[in-house]
């Protein structure tokens, strides 16, 4: 396996100095566990390996966990807090990989106790599953401390859905001080994992109400879902995959919207504008183009609302406040 060591050179500071933004946090540091926890990246990995060696929906799993995390209120792992947004609609019978949350962040207390937090370990996470899946890696800084409370209202409000129109999901992206280019290349996440039938029938069998299906799906594509999500209740649970290859982290996803061919209509009406709709065509042609640009946007989205210093907690159990 490729060795990606952390140089240990305190950049934060010049980092902070040049590009100050209301994204960028000026207390967490690439160094900050390389004395008081100096196994952390190879614990978090191997935690993340060995899951989605038993099952390879994991990646997917925990990289949504942490941009459900991450927008609700900023990363401050709220998200893992039982109850909360753990009940709101965007998660309940559908988040997933908490227990591998749990059990990383055991083996971190047996190693480095009371040190790491659980919304650093989830940060971490989710790199090493996109890592692991053939997808980019990218550095992160680190620091960051656990919330204290968690909201299932501000999760109802504040996530993005896949019903929801391109507008609407730009404003709550702007609201977390991401653009539009962020939404169209945090969108290609979607490369990983499943979706649920029920989130995908009314485009097969009543767009829009219309009691036809959505006229933008390939029509080939269209009879392989409808195959696959049945138009009877018992389908619900059933998943279809979010792309063709949907246990590797490549730029599939792009190529398929391009062909009318996205399974999320929040995902296919990138194509509906024409700015994004570029920006579509161009990742759907230059796979390492996406691979820079998502470590780019994933390294704005951590930053997210991130509490520090001596504020919040270092939980030593993710699901409770101490």
């Amino acid at each position: 396996m490729e060795n990606h060591s952390l140089p240990k050179l305190h950049i934060a500071p010049l980092f902070c100095l040049l590009f100050l933004t209301s994204l960028v946090n000026c207390q967490l540091n690439y160094t900050f566990y390389d004395d008081s926890c100096p196994s952390l990246t190879k614990i978090v990995r191997y935690g993340v390996w060995t899951a989605i060696a038993n099952d390879t929906r994991m990646a997917a799993s925990l990289l949504r966990l942490h941009f459900h995390d991450c927008f609700v209120n900023g990363c401050d792992g709220s998200v893992l807090l039982d109850g909360g947004e753990k009940n709101a609609l965007p998660n309940l019978n559908s988040a997933r990989g908490f227990e591998i949350i749990d059990s990383i962040k055991s083996n971190l207390e047996k190693a480095c106790p009371g040190v790491v937090s659980c919304t650093d370990v989830l940060t971490l996470a989710a790199r090493e599953a996109v890592y692991l899946t053939g997808g980019p890696y990218w550095s992160l800084a680190f620091g960051r401390r656990d919330g204290l409370t968690t909201s299932e209202t501000a999760a109802n409000e504040q996530l993005p859905g896949p019903f929801e129109p391109l507008d609407n999901i730009t404003r709550k992206f702007a609201a977390k001080g991401l653009d539009t280019k962020d939404v169209v290349v945090l969108s290609g996440g979607h490369t990983l994992g499943f979706a649920q039938c029920g989130v995908v029938k009314p485009r097969l069998f009543d767009f829009a109400g219309s009691g036809r299906p959505d006229p933008s799906l390939d029509a080939s594509f269209l009879q392989s879902l409808q195959s696959t999500c049945p138009n009877r209740n018992e389908s619900n649970s059933n998943l279809a995959p979010l792309d063709a290859s949907s246990s590797k982290f490549d730029n599939v996803y792009y190529k398929l919207l391009v062909n009318s061919s996205g399974l999320l209509r929040s995902d296919q009406a990138l194509m509906s504008d024409n700015v994004t709709g570029s920006m579509v065509v161009g990742y759907s042609k230059f796979p390492f183009l996406f691979y820079k640009d998502f470590g780019a946007s994933m390294v704005k989205m951590a930053g997210i609302g991130v509490i520090t210093g001596s504020n919040g907690d270092v939980r030593k159990n993710c699901r409770v406040v101490n």
